[in-house]
């Protein structure tokens, strides 16, 4: 049995915070910086400006956006791996609190639904755990903001609605709030499980860089092909919108399409699609 001290948690997840909110992912990066020369001018123009924001940031060690979101944080736990020094949930909301305060993060965490008194610290955080095996602790840390958050929307199809409902519904749930979720998006699907599943599965598939198909050995009946086919498509329509950066119009609404899927009930077929706006924020560690 490996352990792995509490404190180097904590120490952890304050670094990651700080490095979500500051610097922009590369493959985001290129994105952005491929989409200027395809898009219009008006367009263009708020891409540069997207990518300098985004220089900026990461030169300065300032937050890519004032919203620096609730902390998601996914946890891969090895079965040969114990914490030690206290629990793994409080070390990962101590690293978030350490994080936000060091790093002078917008704290926008409320402590109930219904009080809505700020917490001050941006905790608690939002933890999703995975028993894994090895001995390995792996954390991945993703502040959500919630003006794309907002905009994002579950379903729970027939099977008769088919891929065709599914598809149907993504584009949908962009038309209906895309221009409000700060566009170029990274629009993630999951397919499948049920209601809950299906909400992870999205959240999940923001993680994937940008341009990096859905993985072939991931346990699916249908060839991962028929999935690539159906990102490929969606990102076409959706593009096709013209909401454009910022839904002030042109080509580039999104830059990926990401879906995951998961056995599902007979009599069911969840969609859930959570977008991320341009600002696709996460940052990883293993210990």
């Amino acid at each position: 049995m490996r352990t792995i001290d509490a404190t180097l948690i904590t120490k952890t997840v304050e670094r990651l915070c700080i490095e979500a909110n500051c610097n922009l992912g590369t493959d985001v990066c290129a994105a952005l910086k491929a989409g200027i020369e395809a898009e219009e001018a008006l367009g263009a123009q708020v891409l540069a400006t997207l990518v300098k924001n985004a220089q900026i940031a990461r030169e300065e060690q300032v937050a890519l956006c004032q919203d620096t979101g609730v902390v998601v944080v996914f946890v891969e736990i090895g079965q040969q791996a114990a914490v030690i020094g206290g629990s793994l949930a409080r070390a990962i909301n101590e690293g978030v609190r350490h994080g936000y305060e060091r790093g002078f993060l917008r704290q926008s965490v409320v402590n109930c639904p219904n009080e809505r008194i700020n917490t001050r610290d941006n905790t608690p955080a939002v933890i999703h755990y995975d028993i894994v095996d090895g001995d390995r602790l792996k954390i991945t840390v993703m502040p959500k903001g919630f003006g794309s958050e907002n905009m994002s929307a579950l379903k729970m199809l027939k099977p008769s609605d088919g891929i065709d409902g599914a598809m149907n519904f993504v584009l949908k749930t962009v038309k209906q709030g895309g221009q409000n979720a700060c566009p170029p998006l990274i629009v993630g699907v999951g397919i499948g499980g049920t209601m809950e599943k299906a909400a992870l599965l999205a959240k999940r598939a923001l993680l994937r860089p940008v341009g990096e198909p859905i993985p072939d050995a991931c346990g699916r009946e249908t060839p991962s092909a028929f999935w690539r086919a159906m990102e490929a498509a969606l990102l076409k329509r959706i593009n096709a919108l013209g909401i454009g950066p910022l839904g002030l119009g042109g080509k580039l609404t999104a830059m990926a399409v990401n879906i995951e899927t998961y056995p599902t009930h007979i009599a069911g077929l969840p969609v859930a699609v959570n977008l991320c706006c341009h600002s696709a924020r996460h940052a990883q560690a293993e210990l």
